[in-house]
């Protein structure tokens, strides 16, 4: 699938650890588009995994998306758009390594701190959107 990746010279980059963490933008030319809810960090019998461990709870996150995607027949390699909704932005940046594992192109992304999420040990949370050819 044709992916092309912007990081125009003109807008400011976010980098954390030396990474940069998303696209400004991203085109594709797919046939198909695969939207995946929220994952949280539940493993398969509904446990919450990771409490008071970011680094954790993104892990199993990712893993979530992962199974998602392949119910779907995507990959991470397909995403192309990510929002992440996490109760302490300063703790998800410092775990920045874990997220990136997921990642060979980096998707248009946005990262929001909110108050809570559904469940008070919940830390993150995350949606993707992947188009496939």
């Amino acid at each position: 699938m044709p992916r092309q990746h912007f990081n125009p010279d003109t807008l400011a980059k976010r980098v954390v650890g030396g990474h940069l963490l998303y696209s400004h933008a991203v085109s594709v030319e797919g046939k198909r588009m695969v939207f995946v809810s929220g994952q949280v960090p539940r493993d398969r019998e509904g446990n919450v995994v990771g409490k008071g461990d970011m680094e954790a709870q993104i892990r199993q996150v990712g893993d979530n998306i992962k199974v998602a995607l392949e119910a779907a027949g995507a990959t991470w390699n397909d995403v192309v758009k990510t929002t992440t909704y996490v109760t302490d932005i300063d703790e998800f940046f410092r775990h920045m390594d874990a997220r990136m594992t997921y990642f060979s192109a980096l998707p248009a992304s946005t990262t929001v701190e909110i108050n809570r999420l559904s469940n008070p040990d919940f830390m993150v949370e995350i949606e993707a959107i992947a188009v496939l050819e």
